[in-house]
C-alpha cells in the first residue's frame, strides 16, 4: 500500500475513539465536505443533499446538510455544489505492466479516474525477472500515491518448458514465501494454466495449495464452459475471462466471482458487453459481479479507466448505484475488504470522488487529501509523484539476443500445408487455420498469394542461446514492412512480425538496443517506436507522457494495416488461449498442448 508520508491513514483500531468523538460531535473533523448528495453502495441509493465529515483520513460520519455548524468547527470545508459524493473505486484485477508504466505512473492516471485501489497480478515482470522483478514491483507500488495490493502470480512460466522459454520460474516453495514475507500479497493470481489444473497437474496444485492453506483466495483464467465445475473444484473462485453471457452465468452458479471487464472497443479487453446479459437477461444476482479493467496501455488507462467501464454497465441496462457498487464494494468484498474501502460507512477510508449526475469524476480525495480536482491532478500529488521509484539496475538489462537470428523460415521446394495463425478480432482466441501452399520462385509472391505474414519469436532471456521458431500469420494484414515486440506474452520473447527479413531484423535490433519496446518498421525505417526500457515491459517516464508515444505507435500501428490492435499482437505467444500459439519453441496447439510444425506434407 502507499507509504508516502503525506498520504497514509493510520490503522482503524488506533482511530476508534477520535472517529467516536468527531461522529458524535465532541471533536472537530478535519474536513467538512457539504452539500452532496451520497451514493451508497451499501443501500444502493443516492440520498441528499447532506455532508460527509471527515477525520485521520477516515469516514467519521454522514450528517444532515448544516450539521456541522451545531458542534466544534471543522478545519476545512469543502462545498461540493450538490454533485455526487461516491466511494473511490476498487479495481479487482489489472496488470500494472501492461500499461507500460510503473507503479507510480500508474498512480496518476487511476486516480485521475477514480480509482483508488487495485489489485495487480505482476505476473509479466515475474516471467521475467523471477521473484526479484515482483518484489520490485511492490517496492514501486509502496512508493506510489494509491492502496496497491498483490495477486500472486500463479503461473510462471504459462507451460512447461518443453513448450517456451521463460526468464521466470515462480515454483510453490517462492509463492509461499512471498504470501508470508510481505502483507500486501492477499491473494494468488489468475491460474492461467486452466487445462493442466484441471487434469490434476501436481505443480498447479500445489501453487493452489499455497494460498488455499493461508486462506487465501484464488483468480482464475478460463475458457470453455467444460471447464468451469472442475475449475471451481479446484479452489478458484473468480474470473475476468467471461466472454459471453452462458459463461459468465455458469461461473455464476459455480460460486465463481464474475469480474466484468470492460475497455477500448478497439481491442480485445471489452468483454463487458456480453458476458454482462447474465445479469441483464439471465436474471442473475449482481451481487457477485465486479467490473474491470484488466490490461490497459497507458493511453486507453487515461480515457478508459474503471469510471468508463462502470459508465458502460448503466448503459448495458445497470443503474447508476448497482453499477457503482460494481466497480467499489464488491471488488472490496470479493477479497474481504469491505470494512475498509468501497463504501461511506463510518471508520472506513476516506477514498472519496465527486460525480456529476453522469458519473464524471470531477474530484478524487485519497485517504482524505485531495489529489485531483476539477480533472487535474493538485500540486501536492505532482509533487509525489515526481518522487518516482527508480528499478533496481539489473531490471534494465533483461534483453539478450546473443546472435543474430534467422528470422524467417526456409522457402517450401513441394507443395506442403501450412499450419498458420488466423487473426480475427477481437484477437483473443486465434484460429488454427491449415493452409494448402504450392511452391513459389519468391517469399513476396507466395506471401500475398496466400494472405501469409511471417511471424518469429526470439527467447530473450539468456537461457537458450537467442532460439528462435518460425511460423505464418494469417490475414494479419501488415501491408509492408515489420511490427515487433518485447512484451510476447506470457514469457515476454520478442515476437517479430513482417513481409521481408530486412525491415524485421531492423526491429529487432531496435528492440534490442533499447532493451525493449514495441516499434513499426518500413522500408528501412523506424516509424513509431515506444522505449521500454525497464524488464523490455515498462517506460520509467510519467503517464501522460507514455500515453502520447503509445497514441503514435497506434496511429502507425493502423496505417501499416494490421488486423489487430498492438496488444492483441502481443498476445500471440500466449500459449494458453486456444487455437493456435507460436512461442521461442514452435507453434503450439491448444488446449492439447501440443507442437506441431510450420509446415506438412
Amino acid at each position: 500500500m502507499a507509504q508516502l508520508t503525506r498520504f497514509s491513514v493510520a490503522p482503524l483500531h488506533t482511530q476508534t475513539r477520535q472517529l467516536a468523538a468527531v461522529a458524535s460531535g465532541r471533536a472537530a473533523a478535519d474536513l467538512v465536505i457539504t452539500d452532496a448528495r451520497m451514493l451508497s453502495t451499501y443501500s444502493e441509493r443516492i440520498s441528499g443533499p447532506s455532508e460527509i465529515w471527515l477525520s485521520g483520513g477516515r469516514i467519521a460520519a454522514i450528517k444532515p446538510l448544516g450539521a456541522h455548524k451545531n458542534g466544534p468547527a471543522p478545519k476545512a470545508i469543502y462545498d461540493a455544489k450538490g454533485g455526487i459524493i461516491a466511494p473511490g473505486l476498487v479495481d479487482p484485477h489489472i496488470h500494472i505492466e501492461s500499461s507500460m508504466i510503473t507503479a507510480c505512473a500508474y498512480a496518476e492516471a487511476a486516480l485521475l479516474n477514480g480509482t483508488t485501489t487495485i489489485f495487480c497480478d505482476s505476473h509479466e515482470i515475474g516471467n521475467v525477472m523471477d521473484v526479484a522483478g515482483v518484489e520490485a514491483m511492490l517496492e514501486d507500488a509502496r512508493q506510489a500515491p494509491l492502496s496497491i495490493f498483490l495477486t500472486v502470480p500463479s503461473t510462471v512460466p504459462a507451460t512447461s518448458p518443453e513448450l517456451e522459454t521463460a526468464g521466470g520460474d515462480l515454483t510453490p516453495e517462492k509463492i509461499g514465501a512471498l504470501f508470508d514475507k510481505w502483507p500486501e500479497a492477499v491473494a494468488l493470481g489468475e491460474k492461467m494454466d486452466f487445462v493442466p489444473v484441471v487434469m490434476g497437474d501436481p505443480r498447479s496444485h500445489a501453487i493452489i495449495a499455497e494460498s488455499l492453506k493461508r486462506n487465501r483466495p484464488v483468480s482464475g483464467h478460463i475458457y470453455g464452459r467444460e471447464f468451469v465445475q472442475p475449475y471451481a473444484a479446484a479452489g478458484v473462485t473468480d474470473t475476468h475471462e467471461a466472454v459471453d453471457r452462458d459463461i459468465a452465468n455458469d461461473f455464476a452458479d459455480a460460486g465463481i466471482w464474475v469480474f466484468l471487464r470492460g475497455g477500448n472497443p478497439a481491442t480485445p479487453w471489452n468483454s463487458i458487453e456480453q458476458a454482462i446479459k447474465a445479469v441483464t437477461e439471465l436474471g442473475a444476482s449482481h451481487k457477485r459481479f465486479c467490473v474491470c479493467t484488466d490490461d490497459r496501455d497507458a493511453d486507453d488507462l487515461l480515457a478508459f479507466g474503471l469510471d468508463w467501464v462502470t459508465r458502460q454497465a448503466v448503459e448495458l441496462g445497470m443503474s447508476k448505484e448497482q453499477a457503482w457498487a460494481m466497480g467499489s464494494l464488491h471488488g472490496a468484498t470479493r477479497y474481504g475488504m469491505d470494512g475498509e474501502f468501497g463504501g461511506l460507512g463510518g471508520g472506513r477510508r476516506a477514498d472519496l470522488v465527486l460525480l456529476n449526475d453522469d458519473l464524471d469524476v470531477q474530484n478524487t480525495w485519497f485517504g482524505g487529501e485531495l489529489v485531483v480536482e476539477g480533472k487535474k491532478i493538485t500540486p501536492v500529488l505532482d509533487e509525489a509523484l515526481s518522487n518516482r521509484y527508480h528499478y533496481p539496475d539489473a531490471a534494465y538489462k533483461t534483453v539478450h539476443v546473443p546472435r543474430a537470428p534467422k528470422l524467417i523460415p526456409e522457402m517450401p521446394g513441394k507443395p506442403v500445408t501450412v499450419n498458420a495463425i488466423g487473426i480475427e478480432m477481437p484477437g483473443i482466441t486465434l484460429p488454427h487455420r491449415k493452409i494448402a501452399v504450392e511452391p513459389s520462385n519468391d517469399w513476396e509472391t507466395l506471401l500475398e498469394k496466400y494472405n501469409l505474414t511471417f511471424v518469429t519469436v526470439i527467447e530473450r532471456h539468456g537461457k537458450s542461446d537467442g532460439g528462435v521458431a518460425h511460423g505464418f500469420l494469417h490475414e494479419f494484414g501488415l501491408k509492408a514492412g515489420a511490427v515487433a515486440s518485447s512484451v510476447g506474452h506470457d514469457s515476454h520473447n520478442i515476437i517479430v512480425a513482417g513481409t521481408n527479413e530486412a525491415d524485421m531484423d531492423l526491429a529487432l535490433k531496435t528492440i534490442t538496443e533499447a532493451n525493449g519496446g514495441i516499434v513499426v518498421v518500413r522500408d528501412g525505417n523506424v516509424e513509431a517506436f515506444v522505449a521500454l526500457p525497464v524488464a523490455g515491459l515498462i517506460s520509467d517516464k510519467r503517464v501522460h507522457e507514455v500515453a502520447e508515444e503509445t497514441r503514435i505507435l497506434k496511429k502507425v500501428w493502423d496505417e501499416a494495416g494490421c488486423a489487430i490492435p498492438y496488444m492483441g499482437f502481443n498476445l500471440i505467444p500466449l500459449s494458453v488461449i486456444p487455437e493456435i500459439r507460436i512461442t521461442d519453441k514452435g507453434l503450439v496447439k491448444v488446449p492439447e498442448m501440443e507442437l506441431v510444425p510450420a509446415y506438412e506434407d
